[in-house]
């Protein structure tokens, strides 16, 4: 019988990555002395029945991904000293990024005390320095006083999971420096951050305009510091962020430049290749060039994994074997996996494995020569754009339908034209200065004009296309249907590929029925939004925060849940008063639904035209009422108790919105509701403890409370009083600091309940 062969790189990789991939569905990482002996129980079973070698590499996958998440989580800092204080000393990682505001870094902590004795603390930390922060220059080592607490974020539909990213880079804590005369420099540093900052100083000096500048340093060396919000807009809108932040072609064209540098030298120096074979050499400086180039554009993921293809095709080279495209991918795919199986939690890492997979199965030999090349780069972005949007829509919750169309336009001209002037200008300015400023100023015409083109192609209809949020069961067979799709010639109805897309663009939407509504009290940290919906129509209730740094949980927070829960229409924004914790991110939300109607408690004081919210106010959707209990015709003196106070009354219950009002509004309110219901009560003030008198909460008898706070928040909301309060009332209270963002159904047939909360719902092993 003849043996089993052992498996080739890419299925090596592959077995690996399932292994690795199913980890990250975990609720807990089960102890790392668990997995220890069957690992090697099983090691020895596939080295004595080849057959099982398959299902050894996944579960061997699965035991490196869960002890290396166990250290990364280790990393994080202890519970028990969550939002102390601490005396850091460590090493500036990366560059500092200046605002307005503040001063944000990473700081690679070393050493850290608490009142003077040393803690478990190490690794890197998140920071920001407010009131007029020192420079801040890259590797500087200093010595800092500074608040921290363990990674904490934000769980909602369509929301990004702040705390999965955390663990991905190894953040051990967040927090901002306070202000102490003991904060100093230690020493300044040399590192390749620092040869970063020069470059890109250099640039901003040398180019006028400074969003050319900023596009200019982002395409050189991914520096995208200089970028907004507006501009990352422009770049989704065209499906090319990947060009921004350095992609792998980037790292090719300075592999291509290399080569070019060491052809120029065998042509000056004929004999050279008498000493040193033309091909390993230019092999060796195809690799070189890459490598200094991803340190330079500070070794993406994209970066890392071009590098490491480079590095395999090299190698092979240098020992004068052949291999393939697909043994090179599953060779960067093993190398990526072994030195970090955490990458997995990035999009990026399935973003530029599974396009270049896809671009190796798909794609037919072609003749060489023009005609080839302007075939493969037509249908290689058909392919990436299909292909990849299951992906996209995955991890973003939107897709461009231009964007095949503006990489075509864009991946070329970037690559070709961008990015080896920027080389150019970049190597000058290190070598010599005075002769750089043309070449750059060259280069931030051509990123003008490039530029110029995606934010017109932008307005384009199409240019954001939004779906509901998308189920694992459909990622996988859109995937599968864009395998079918674009297999080689001879595979019988690749048509039907397409077939395989509808559940993910055309979901299964489950709207309530007459007479019911659904309801998402939003997790905004310290602030309201709460997301309502009936059959046909929708309102928003308070938007969130916004923050002088720019973050606006209108646009990161509200807007992504209302297109994740397949809500492409709003009727009403409802701003219950004009405090920021519930105003600031109105402005997001009516510009993301422009023809919506808008009302506020205090429309004198809202950064947009509003019309007034005043008691009596009512309307009915789809069997549902909708009636403004308060404010009254006369205003009162305190803001809070300007607040519209909604309620929402379908066939089933009834839910009560009440903004910020006190205890003493909440008599007037309790009276106004007329005629006791089934009630879910989203308490008011955020668990103040100058509301939710126990006579509100008696008269009201609600159902269920829930409570829209921030983890850990300075005001100390919901106020233990409070809680007491609910607790002898019997009625159980549920907080988004805890829970995540909640969702609330009210059938016309049965009373409102709670169907899910966010943090429960999907737990996962890096979520506290």
């Amino acid at each position: 019988m003849r043996e089993a062969r052992m498996p080739g790189a890419a299925t090596t990789g592959a077995a690996l990555l399932c292994g690795v991939a199913a980890v990250q569905w975990l609720p807990a990482l089960p102890p790392s002395a668990w997995i220890a002996l069957p690992g090697l129980l099983v090691l020895w079973s596939s080295l004595r029945w080849p057959r099982l070698r398959l299902p050894a590499l996944v579960l061997l996958g699965a035991a490196w991904a869960i002890w290396r998440g166990t250290l990364a989580l280790d990393l994080r800092l202890p519970r028990d000293l969550d939002g102390r204080d601490f005396d850091v000393t460590g090493t500036l990682s990366g560059m500092s990024q200046v605002r307005s505001d503040a001063t944000r870094f990473v700081f690679d902590v070393d050493h850290a005390t608490l009142g003077g004795k040393p803690v478990p603390l190490h690794g890197q930390v998140r920071l920001s320095w407010y009131d007029d922060a020192p420079a801040l220059p890259a590797c500087s080592r200093w010595r800092l006083h500074v608040r921290l607490r363990r990674p904490r974020g934000l769980l909602n539909p369509g929301g990004f999971d702040g705390e999965r990213s955390a663990l991905e880079k190894r953040i051990a804590a967040t927090g901002y420096v306070r202000e102490d005369i003991a904060n100093h420099l230690v020493q300044p540093g040399h590192c390749v951050d620092g040869i970063r900052d020069r470059i890109s100083r250099g640039i901003a000096a040398r180019v006028s305009d400074p969003h050319d500048a900023a596009l200019l340093q982002a395409f050189s060396i991914g520096d995208t510091r200089g970028l907004d919000q507006d501009d990352w807009e422009v770049a989704r809108a065209n499906g090319v962020p990947h060009l921004i932040a350095i992609s792998g072609f980037h790292v090719g064209v300075a592999a291509l430049f290399g080569v070019g540098l060491l052809r120029l030298l065998y042509w000056a120096w004929p004999g050279l290749a008498l000493r040193l074979p033309r091909l390993p050499a230019q092999a060796a400086a195809a690799l070189l060039a890459a490598g200094l180039y991803g340190a330079l554009a500070g070794f993406g993921l994209p970066t890392v994994r071009t590098l490491l293809m480079i590095a395999v095709v090299a190698l092979a080279r240098c020992s004068r074997r052949a291999i393939g495209g697909a043994q090179t991918l599953g060779l960067a795919l093993i190398a990526m996996l072994l030195a970090d199986p955490l990458a997995v939690l990035s999009a990026g890492f399935w973003l530029s494995f599974v396009g270049v997979a896809f671009l190796m199965l798909c794609l037919e030999a072609r003749p060489r020569g023009l005609r080839g090349f302007l075939h493969e780069l037509s249908a290689g972005q058909l392919v990436m754009t299909v292909a990849l949007l299951p992906l996209t829509l995955w991890f973003f919750g939107e897709a461009s339908l231009v964007g095949a169309l503006s990489n075509l336009i864009a991946v070329p001209f970037v690559s070709f034209v961008i990015v080896p002037c920027a080389l150019m200008g970049m190597l000058l300015l290190l070598l010599a200065p005075a002769v750089a400023t043309p070449v750059l100023k060259l280069a931030a015409v051509f990123a003008h004009a490039q530029w110029w083109l995606l934010e017109r192609m932008a307005a384009w209809p199409g240019a954001h296309w939004y779906l509901p949020e998308v189920g694992p069961w459909a990622l996988v067979l859109a995937t599968l249907g864009a395998l079918w799709l674009f297999a080689p010639r001879g595979l019988p109805l690749r048509g039907l590929g397409l077939v395989l897309f509808l559940p993910l663009v055309w979901p299964v939407s489950q709207l309530p029925a007459v007479g019911g509504f659904q309801a998402w009290v939003l997790d905004v940290g310290q602030g309201l939004s709460v997301v309502v919906r009936t059959r046909g129509h929708a309102l928003v209730y308070d938007a969130g925060a916004r923050y002088p740094s720019g973050f606006d949980l209108g646009e990161a927070v509200v807007v992504p849940a209302l297109h994740a829960l397949g809500i492409d229409r709003l009727d009403i924004l409802m701003i219950s008063h004009a405090d920021n914790d519930h105003a600031g991110g109105a402005t997001a939300v009516a510009e993301a639904f422009p023809h919506t109607a808008r009302y506020a408690g205090e429309p004198g004081r809202m950064p947009l035209p509003m019309q007034s919210c005043r008691a009596g106010q009512a309307w009915r959707w789809d069997g549902v009422s909708f009636r403004v209990l308060s404010p009254g015709p006369a205003e009162t003196a305190r803001r809070n108790d300007r607040s519209c106070v909604l309620v929402i009354d379908g066939e089933g219950g009834r839910l009560l919105l009440t903004g910020d009002i006190s205890s003493q509004v909440e008599p007037a309110v309790a009276s106004a509701l007329g005629i006791a219901r089934p009630t879910v009560l989203v308490v008011p003030h955020h668990g103040s403890r100058y509301s939710s008198d126990p006579s509100f909460i008696a008269a009201i008898a609600p159902h269920v409370a829930l409570v829209s706070a921030g983890w850990h928040n300075r005001f100390g909301h919901p106020h233990p009083l409070v809680l007491v309060r609910y607790a002898q009332a019997g009625v159980p209270l549920l907080n988004t600091a805890t829970r995540g963002a909640i969702e609330v159904d009210a059938p016309a047939t049965a009373e409102p309940a709670i169907k899910a909360t966010w943090r429960q719902r999907r737990p996962r092993y890096w979520r506290q």
